[in-house]
């Protein structure tokens, strides 16, 4: 089975996009970050027409999740991400898929920091490692997909200084992504690729794709239960030179079938 993650940065203009990679890559099972369109705007006929089902949780101008199963519909377990019940945040959609439960998330960016817009950041996070220990304690086989807004460490940030007061590269962000993977998630990326940058986001700004000024933000991690089907993990970058592309590229994970 093969899992991606892809912050589509508006699925209304990059739906051809993202029907071209669907096409051309066929994933099993695709998280979306960043729709930018209310639910009545998610474009569910060309992506069933792709054969795709899907669940999604939209968000009028920014935000918004959804999850696609090629060949499935999704059996949908949550829409928001437990903890505060204030939240009008989309940023987090959780779904059953052949037996493995898939969640797509968009954590808040937190700038600019210090503020108000990091303490939520890190208060999302905190709620996030709050669930991801329920899982992991209920033995469930799980993956949290999606952009964390989060460099772990300076091997997923170009070598540069101007990033420096950003909230993407935070050691409190960075000590919040620690302790999920020091719990027992897997960031399948870096374990598997344990030497090598593997950006999965290059800004508009500046020529950065072409210089390749990248960081890594978007990450897939797995539970204890679900990590010894791991085999392969990568990023479709050759996405992001495309035209119209998002700022991302998809990464991607490939499991052994999980025996139910």
């Amino acid at each position: 089975m093969r899992i991606a993650t892809f912050n589509i940065n508006g699925i209304v203009r990059r739906l051809p996009r993202l029907l071209d990679w669907l096409r051309d890559t066929s994933p099993d099972v695709v998280c979306l970050q960043e729709l930018k369109a209310p639910d009545e705007c998610f474009p569910a006929k060309a992506i069933a027409d792709a054969g795709y089902g899907a669940v999604w949780h939209g968000q009028k101008s920014w935000n918004g999740v959804a999850i696609l199963a090629k060949g499935a519909e999704p059996i949908l377990t949550r829409k928001d991400l437990p903890g505060d019940p204030d939240d009008q945040e989309n940023r987090y959609i959780e779904a059953a898929v052949e037996g493995i439960l898939v969640a797509s998330l968009y954590a808040p960016n937190g700038n600019p920091q210090p503020g108000l817009k990091f303490e939520r950041k890190l208060a999302w996070m905190n709620r996030l490692l709050l669930h991801a220990a329920d899982l992991a304690a209920q033995s469930v086989p799980a993956v949290l997909a999606g952009d964390y807004n989060v460099t772990p460490t300076d091997l997923d940030i170009y070598a540069t200084r101007s990033w420096g007061k950003d909230a993407l590269i935070q050691p409190e962000a960075r000590a919040r992504f620690a302790r999920l993977v020091e719990s027992g998630w897997i960031d399948a990326i870096r374990a598997l690729h344990p030497d090598r940058p593997m950006y999965t986001f290059w800004d508009y700004m500046r020529r950065r794709w072409e210089r390749d000024a990248g960081l890594r933000l978007d990450h897939l991690l797995l539970s204890p239960a679900l990590a010894p089907n791991l085999l392969e993990a990568g990023v479709d970058r050759d996405q992001r030179g495309c035209e119209g592309a998002s700022d991302h590229a998809p990464a991607w994970i490939t499991l052994r079938p999980v025996r139910r």
